[in-house]
């Protein structure tokens, strides 16, 4: 027991937003005290109610961001409150607008339950002349939530955006620390044969997942550029500000550690004979703790140190590469291994490199200047007309949990009105906020909402019950308003615990709430969840299994066209593989990891699917490494590759002969070809390429060419045999992304 309270307290702690609750909890508690202080106490459950509506949209991103989401939710605010007025008393023209509402804030974002729920608890309040009045009321109450989240802006305004790039900074170390323990490491196998559950155990008998980290890190570089790009200011200037130059840093960072990795693992199979994993491994942990260090620095705006330019663990990483180049040259060792070693040594020199780019930015500042407020802009017409023209055709998943919103919307609220429910709002409110996309999310979420209530409404009839004053009850809004959203982040039970007592008093606070209302409240509350669960489980299905054919094929056609721009690296044509089109190739994969997360919370889970979506994805993430490896690794010179711009013209060809047949199933059938098959030939032709280059190589040395010259043939040797290892698993991970995405719509090659 006390282990899983001091799990939750490290959970709250790490996840919870205190000034966030504070601010809500201040925006609410303050009106309804000045209300009921001068016998006001209706203006003021008005004005808390438009504050308490704010504040359910939890803005995130940089302080200009989310003042321009909270602009929009005070405006929704105050024309939603005027709209409910006008219903108020007219109970089926509610049901016609309000349920339309609710399905816009689903497939909106930016409308979220803002609008809906503003129209409808205006539209259950007794009728009034002043509906302007009470929308004023409610625009005043956005305003203070609006203007309490915001007093940080000063002092805080550029926290959001060093968050990110400490992250960023952070997750890239990570992923040079997974390179650095698998320098010299014993087979993991029988440690991973091993089941383990305890977590502590885990940590210290299992290597660190590359792929995983190398994730996290393109992940958290992502999140970095969408951050910068909330500022306004910056934009269109010529030279890229600091901000800039330290997450394009950062990404080429990235980009050298995935090469790094790939020659790594070729060079296990051609090791020089001499001793070379010790000081490589601590040359590039030696990295990795440099960029937490930067990390430090940009969390502490500066505070921490930066550490040295210099490290002493590359240098020796350097002499002991030379010693082995020393070594191939008088013979003793073989040119391939002596290869693999100097590519892993510039590897490592770029990435020191490109790290104290980064310091020297990091010790400049990350100032960014500040741009003129801006409203935020109006949706074109147009592309939202069209995009809800292609989600009807195609009756994408999120049309499909918008009509199930808005069936069970307007369900609910009919049968409020046609049996005359007292308090029957409850019952659309419970229905609105806990129905989602897939079965497992709405089930687990009814749970938590019906414990939650239960409890809260207990809690709330109990309270008032002991409290009955105005004064009592505006303070014991503040407390239960500051841990209600102060924990909402980590838990939806903790928000129906809390959240329930609160929305309880502000509706009711002229007329306080007792046992009776509690009992319905949660009785209507467990008929919502009934109402949810039987939606989600009768109404269509969610769609994603009908899109998988369209996700994979598209995330075959663009790894072929990633392929095709490697190929043109290779081959001279171009000088460095395009980040959109590496960008691009991510996304995809994301899209199908989407889709399969998504299938894990249907009802009765197809396992079988989810394991060949999961290969897949993993896959298709590792050819993306390879194919930034093989590129990074031939772009200091052009030379003659070899067959290998072939052999990636071939690779792309089966990714996109693949992707024609998901699109058309009954246009070719692949099940007489193999992928892993295919390229035997070409694959032996790139070795006996590289044999002639190692042999031309001596014969040049032995020739009298100086031994420091560098020369079109030590160019060509060190590429090809970098590239080598690559090239070969670069054509296993193609046919396991290609039989797994075929296996995954049911046709096995």
């Amino acid at each position: 027991m006390l282990k899983r309270a001091r799990s939750a307290y490290a959970q709250i702690n790490g996840q919870s937003a205190p000034f966030y609750g504070l601010a809500a909890a201040l925006a609410m508690a303050i009106p309804l005290l000045v209300g009921s202080l001068t016998g006001r106490g209706a203006q003021g459950a008005m004005i808390a109610l438009g504050a308490y509506l704010v504040a359910l949209r939890a803005p995130e991103g940089p302080y200009g961001n989310r003042a321009r989401d909270l602009a929009s939710g005070v405006l929704m605010v105050a024309v939603g409150s005027a709209v409910g007025g006008l219903l108020s008393g007219h109970t089926w023209p509610a049901v016609i607008v309000v349920p339309p509402l609710i399905a816009l804030g689903v497939a909106v974002p930016r409308i979220g339950s803002t609008a809906g729920l503003a129209v409808l608890l205006s539209a259950i309040r007794p009728p009034s002349a002043d509906v302007i009045g009470i929308g004023l009321l409610e625009l005043i109450g956005g305003l203070l939530t609006m203007g309490l989240l915001l007093v940080p802006w000063p002092v805080r305004r550029l926290r959001p955006l060093r968050e990110a790039l400490a992250e960023a900074a952070d997750r890239v170390a990570e992923a040079i620390d997974a390179v650095a323990q698998d320098v010299g490491a014993p087979d993991p196998s029988p440690l991973n044969a091993v089941e383990l559950t305890n977590p502590d155990l885990l940590a210290v008998t299992r290597m660190p997942d590359w792929e995983e980290r190398r994730r996290a890190a393109s992940e958290a570089l992502t999140d970095a550029r969408a951050t910068y790009g909330l500022y306004r200011s910056g934009r269109g200037r010529g030279e890229p500000t600091r901000p800039e130059r330290l997450i394009d840093a950062l990404g080429r960072v990235l980009h050298e550690t995935v090469t790094l990795q790939a020659v790594l693992e070729a060079a296990k199979n051609y090791p020089p004979d001499r001793e070379w994993e010790l000081e490589t491994q601590t040359a590039v942990s030696a990295l990795a703790a440099r960029l937490r260090l930067l990390a430090g620095a940009i969390a502490t705006n500066g505070e921490a140190p930066l550490g040295g330019e210099e490290s002493a663990a590359v240098r020796r990483m350097g002499r002991l590469s030379e010693q082995i180049r020393r070594a191939g040259l008088a013979g003793d060792e073989d040119l391939v291994a002596v290869s693999l070693i100097g590519q892993v040594r510039r590897s490592i020199d770029r990435i020191a490199g490109e790290a104290a780019s980064a310091r020297r930015t990091i010790a400049g500042g990350l100032r960014i200047g500040i741009g003129p407020p801006r409203m935020p802009g109006a949706p074109d017409p147009r592309s939202e007309l069209a995009r809800v023209r292609r989600a009807v055709r195609t009756r994408s998943p999120l049309f499909r949990q918008l009509t199930r919103v808005y069936v069970t919307a307007v369900v609910s609220m009919a049968l409020a009105a046609g049996l005359h429910i007292p308090h029957g709002h409850w019952l659309t409110i419970t229905a609105m906020l806990s129905l989602r996309a897939t079965y497992g999310e709405t089930v687990e979420r009814l749970v938590q909402r019906v414990g939650g209530t239960a409890a809260g409404s207990v809690i709330a009839a109990v309270v008032l019950t002991l409290a009955p004053t105005q004064p009592v009850v505006a303070a014991i809004v503040f407390v239960f308003a500051l841990a209600g959203f102060a924990l909402r982040p980590i838990n939806f039970a903790y928000w129906g615990l809390f959240g329930t007592p609160l929305a309880m008093m502000l509706l009711d606070f002229s007329a306080p709430a007792d046992w009776r209302i509690a009992g319905e409240r949660i009785g209507l509350v467990a008929g919502g969840t009934v109402l949810s669960f039987l939606a989600v489980r009768l109404l269509w299905p969610a769609g994603h299994l009908e899109r998988l054919p369209v996700q994979l094929g598209r995330m075959l056609a663009v790894h072929a066209d990633l392929v095709r721009a490697a190929a043109d690296v290779v081959g001279g044509e171009r000088v460095r593989l395009p980040q959109e089109k590496v960008v691009t190739a991510e996304r995809s994969a994301e899209a199908v990891a989407e889709t399969r997360d998504r299938l894990t919370h249907e009802r009765v889970p197809d396992t079988a699917l989810i394991g060949r979506l999961r290969d897949a994805v993993r896959a298709a993430h590792r050819v993306r490494d390879h194919l930034i490896a093989v590129s990074r690794v031939t772009r200091e010179e052009a030379v003659d590759a070899g067959p290998v711009p072939e052999i990636l013209d071939r690779l792309a060809d089966q990714l996109e002969e693949a992707a024609g047949l998901l699109e058309d199933p009954d246009d070719e059938d692949l099940k007489s070809r193999s992928p892993a098959a295919e390229l035997e030939e070409e694959l032996a032709d790139l070795d006996d390429y590289l044999k002639k280059l190692t042999k031309r190589r001596r014969a040049e040395i032995k020739s009298g060419v100086g031994r420091e010259e560098f020369t079109p043939l030590r160019h060509a040797l060190a590429q090809v045999s970098g590239t080598r290892y690559t090239v070969r698993s670069l054509r296993r991970d193609t046919g396991r992304v290609i039989n797994a995405s075929l296996a995954a719509v049911g046709q096995d090659s």
